[in-house]
């Protein structure tokens, strides 16, 4: 089951977008225009998008949503609405992104939740999901996430995901220099895990 390009779902609703993943607890779908507001919770909230440096706009949140549309369409992946299976409202968003590391493309797994579904579990269990299927159906050596050095919690979950330290490097956003620790798992250690 290979990843394939898809167009970008703008304009549909939740209800005709099918389950990309899905795990005991979460469904991972392609995000829509509808999924704009439970976004904006994420994105919108200061403590939530600490390692962005803060909350973002409307305009901002809106060319967020664009650009995951567009790598759908691009590279058949992208960050995924994550939904409770009971009730199916977004609560967070986990995937898969192509992102550079210094002069290195890598392929990243991703998340970010809004902060009433933090401690429960859901970022593990959808990271999981997703970093199970980029080994299973994407070409790559190594799985990474880049997590801001001050984001305990994320390095936590990368942690869970079986993956250590490779790095360091520094990301220029907002005007500031962000130090970032790059975590990764190979593919024979996931092999060697499961």
């Amino acid at each position: 089951m290979g990843a394939r390009p898809r167009h970008p779902r703008r304009g549909l609703r939740e209800a005709d977008v099918r389950a990309i993943l899905e795990t005991d607890r979460l469904s991972l779908r392609e995000m829509t225009d509808s999924d704009l507001p439970d976004l904006r919770e994420i994105l919108h909230d200061p403590v939530a998008m600490a390692a962005y440096e803060g909350a973002f706009s409307d305009a901002e949140s809106l060319a967020w949503l664009r650009r995951m549309q567009e790598r759908y369409a691009v590279d058949g992946f992208g960050l995924w609405a994550v939904a409770l299976r009971e009730g199916g409202r977004m609560i967070g968003q986990c995937g898969l992104t192509r992102q550079r590391i210094d002069d290195e493309e890598v392929i990243e797994v991703g998340y970010l939740f809004q902060r009433a579904h933090w401690h429960h579990g859901y970022a593990i269990e959808a990271a999981s999901a997703c970093r199970d299927r980029a080994f299973e159906t994407l070409p790559i050596g190594d799985l990474y996430a880049k997590v801001r050095s001050t984001n305990v919690a994320s390095m936590n979950v990368a942690i869970r995901l079986g993956m250590t330290v490779r790095r360091t490097f520094t990301t220029h956003y907002r005007g500031i220099d962000m130090p970032h620790l790059a975590f990764a798992v190979s593919r024979d250690e996931w092999t060697a895990r499961r």
